[in-house]
């Protein structure tokens, strides 16, 4: 190797060892730990729907948060503006998606993106609580008329 070649290979090692060393040492980041006991229920909209806020604000964007169903709740037909993903913590959440149920037991998980119309309801004596990653503010819009059956 020549005294160049050596110089550039030396050069590109201490560059990414000077990367290496500052990206496990820079402390940034943030941490958000909310424990359950410390969640603090909002009565929904809608009778039998509460929420919990864990991050952002659920009305005006991005935001993490719990929702819950009431055992036996059954949804109308609805949409929300906002994609979101989620997580089903407790109970038996039966989802309704064009025309196919879909029963879910905790830690399954579910997506509902482009204002897509569903229902849903809570199953057995548990309430269905569910963790829900909202890229927009949250709200429900509900369908004039129920979906046609496919």
């Amino acid at each position: 190797m020549t005294r160049t070649g050596s110089r550039i290979t030396l050069a590109i090692v201490g560059v990414l060892f000077v990367g290496v060393a500052v990206a496990t040492a820079a402390p940034g980041g943030n941490a958000v730990v909310e424990p359950r006991a410390g969640l603090k229920w909002t009565p929904g909209a809608v009778p039998q729907v509460s929420t919990a806020a864990v991050e952002g604000d659920i009305a005006k964007g991005t935001s993490h948060f719990f929702l819950k169903y009431a055992a036996g709740f059954v949804t109308p037909p609805h949409h929300h503006s906002a994609d979101h993903y989620v997580t089903l913590v407790s109970g038996t959440l039966v989802l309704i998606v064009d025309g196919k149920e879909h029963r879910l037991t905790p830690g399954s998980y579910f997506s509902l993106t482009g204002k897509k119309t569903h229902t849903a309801r809570c199953e057995g004596s548990e309430d269905c609580v569910m963790f829900l990653d909202a890229r927009g503010p949250w709200d429900v819009v509900m369908e004039e008329k129920a979906p046609p059956k496919p």
